[in-house]
């Protein structure tokens, strides 16, 4: 694993979380909480939806982190409407979602997801801008991002077929002080200018 996601070095396999997702009564809570989740994030956490991300497949240290982010509303709380199910087209955010969660359910929860493939979106981009963007990528985030940002090992997220709005909206959270940022990337990051932010998200998008 190359590096931690914003500081949280937390424990990546269901044997050292001290779980076993797949039996008993675990299994059955993971499940019961993962119901919940595909109402937005899709069937095994690939979204249909072009402003909700893609999760399943994410690395279990990295989901752990970002539902931890939400509980104690270090990451935005955006306000959505809940796309399907018995609460469809009723508002949520995902601070409201996990806030009565222990650290057992999000581990578990994010076990559970780990094991499902990540789904890389078909979708629009500028195709003129990703040759500039895989350039921006090469020379500022690969390091950590590596291969593309295609890796869920880095635990630093898949960013290579992620949904286009939410990476544009996390950038812009990123670059306003909204959501904290990794130390090594908060520099690379803010070192771009706006072209280069938006080739670079465009490259992402362009894979698929």
């Amino acid at each position: 694993m190359k590096r931690k996601n914003m500081g949280y070095a937390l424990l990546a396999t269901s044997a050292l979380f001290g779980l076993t997702v797949a039996s008993g009564a675990v299994a059955a809570d993971a499940g019961k909480l993962a119901d919940s989740c595909v109402n937005c994030h899709g069937k095994d956490g690939a979204s249909a939806e072009s402003d909700v991300p893609n999760i399943g497949g994410l690395s279990a240290e990295y989901s752990v982190g970002a539902l931890k982010a939400y509980k104690s509303k270090e990451r935005p709380c955006v306000e959505t409407k809940v796309r399907s199910g018995d609460k469809k087209g009723t508002k949520t955010d995902m601070c409201q979602l996990v806030k009565d969660m222990s650290d057992a359910d999000i581990k578990a929860l994010a076990q559970l997801f780990s094991e499902k493939k990540f789904v890389r979106t078909a979708q629009k981009f500028d195709a003129a801008l990703v040759k500039k963007g895989k350039d921006v990528h090469d020379k500022n985030c690969e390091k950590c991002h590596s291969e593309g940002a295609s890796l869920a090992s880095d635990d630093a997220g898949i960013l290579a077929g992620q949904k286009l709005a939410y990476l544009k909206e996390q950038t812009e959270f990123f670059l306003a002080g909204k959501r904290p940022m990794a130390k090594k990337m908060k520099p690379k990051l803010e070192g771009l200018d706006k072209s280069e932010v938006e080739a670079v998200l465009n490259y992402y998008a362009s894979m698929k």
